[in-house]
């Protein structure tokens, strides 16, 4: 791709620069979703494939939070420097993306030590029995040592998108799951080494990602580059990334806390297969939402851009195309998983047992799943107009607000323990839903209706 092409973001037209930007940011996320899916393929298939998954599913909640870090300095730096080459001041930019490398390589060092430290006390807490724990330490005592790669991996490939060059974006993904797809059968079952072969996989892909994303970032084709003048950490340009990425961090970290909750609570009224289930439910979770966290990658370049432009028609533009192809998206996915679900079971194991539970539990689960388009449409656009302080607060709803809550409220006012865990997560989509939609419909009237146009945050634009 040709930098006049990934810069033409204020002229070219919205419905085909969705498509050349989202397209590939699509396929990047699809394509990182087989690092934890086919992971858990294998590891299901493993002799006692069940209690492994489990495993697995126990110290998720840990790979999540090192990613949210990613996010953190990833999604929190991207928009701004997209808004800052829609006012033209590219230097402005590399500073924030010189700033962002130091800050995931700094990131990803406190959390490798932090976690190895702690690691089996954590891996009790978060709800692994004495049938599961065995296999949950040996994935996080392999997986940590990879942690910095996945901060730059992941933490620095929206830079390369936000430019316009999702194409590589595509590709650094790509090479790494492709990788990870070749070893996992090579080290799980060519080696024997069980989970441990499926975490080492996962680093070695994570550790070949990351250069290929810094061989772009420090080469010539980029726009922007990453300089050393630009690494030392600045004060107003780290705490202006931290600021917008605390939106996207607690949407990712409460995913954590999340499952916690659910881990415990499900073992405390079901058993080790109640959390398999779990830890299926939350891989199909996945290909729901990473297709669209792609959607919206590919959608923040051209809404940030023009915002920073002060196109704010071709902001109101991205944004309805956005929302519809969301909603399209989940209403489509949500009823095939409602309709066929012990198919996507089966993908990950084949115990009858497992099957009927998982099966059972995701029609239950998923229901509310199917407006979940809306939310994060309008979420994300917050996101991207530099709006931090409204995107913090829908982050915390959904989960942290109405979610957590109800899995504790609810089976004291059920019979049924299993079912009021599982019920928790339909009822918390659809009131964080209509509250997003609400608040969002009440500031796009006022923000960008006739001539009430406001400038862009003075904060954002520092």
């Amino acid at each position: 791709m040709s930098k006049k092409k990934s810069t033409d973001l204020e002229n070219g037209s919205i419905g085909k620069l969705l498509v050349t930007l989202a397209v590939p940011s699509i396929i990047a996320q699809i394509v990182n979703l087989l690092y934890n899916i086919v992971d858990r393929i294998f590891i299901g298939r493993m002799p006692n494939g069940d209690l492994a998954m489990a495993g697995i599913g126990i110290i998720t909640p840990i790979v999540l939070l090192v990613t949210a870090f990613s996010a953190l300095v990833g999604f929190g730096g991207s928009p701004r420097v997209a808004i800052k080459m829609g006012q033209k001041d590219n230097d402005g930019a590399e500073e924030i993306l010189g700033n962002s490398f130091s800050l995931v390589i700094i990131i990803g060092l406190i959390l490798t030590v932090i976690f190895y430290i702690f690691k089996e006390p954590i891996v009790m807490a978060f709800g692994a029995s004495a049938n599961t724990a065995q296999y949950a330490i040996d994935y996080l005592s392999i997986y940590l040592i990879g942690t910095v790669f996945v901060q730059v991996a992941v933490g620095m490939n929206p830079y390369i998108n936000t430019q316009g060059f999702t194409t590589i974006g595509m590709v650094t993904v790509a090479i790494g799951a492709g990788l990870n797809i070749i070893l996992d059968p090579i080290l799980i079952f060519g080696f024997n080494m069980g989970v441990k072969g499926a975490a080492l996989a996962t680093v070695t892909s994570q550790l070949v990602s990351a250069i290929f994303v810094l061989k772009f970032l420090f080469g010539n084709k980029t726009i922007l580059k990453i300089r050393k003048k630009y690494l030392k950490l600045k004060k107003e340009v780290v705490l202006g990334t931290l600021a917008l990425g605390i939106a996207p961090f607690i949407m990712q970290s409460t995913e954590s806390i999340v499952l916690i909750s659910l881990n415990n609570q499900l073992l405390k009224y079901g058993s080790d297969i109640a959390v398999s289930a779990m830890t299926i439910m939350s891989s199909m979770m996945q290909m729901i939402m990473l297709p669209m966290s792609g959607l919206t990658q590919g959608a923040q370049p051209i809404l940030s851009y023009n915002f920073g432009a002060k196109r704010y028609d071709r902001v109101k533009k991205a944004f309805k195309l956005l929302f519809i192809s969301c909603f399209t998206f989940t209403m489509v996915a949500v009823g095939l998983i409602e309709l066929f679900p012990a198919f996507f079971v089966k993908i990950f194991n084949n115990s009858p047992a497992l099957v009927d539970m998982t099966s059972w539990s995701m029609r239950i689960y998923f229901a509310g799943m199917c407006l979940f388009g809306m939310q994060i449409s309008c979420q994300q656009t917050f996101l991207s107009l530099g709006e931090a302080k409204i995107s913090l607060f829908l982050a915390l709803l959904r989960k942290m607000i109405l979610l957590v809550p109800l899995i504790f409220i609810l089976p004291a006012f059920m019979k049924d323990g299993l079912t009021a865990v599982l019920l928790a997560e339909p009822v918390a989509d659809v009131i964080a839903c209509l509250t997003t939609t609400t608040l969002f419909y009440r500031f796009f009237k006022k923000k960008f209706s006739g001539d009430n146009i406001v400038e862009i945050n003075e904060n954002i634009a520092k």
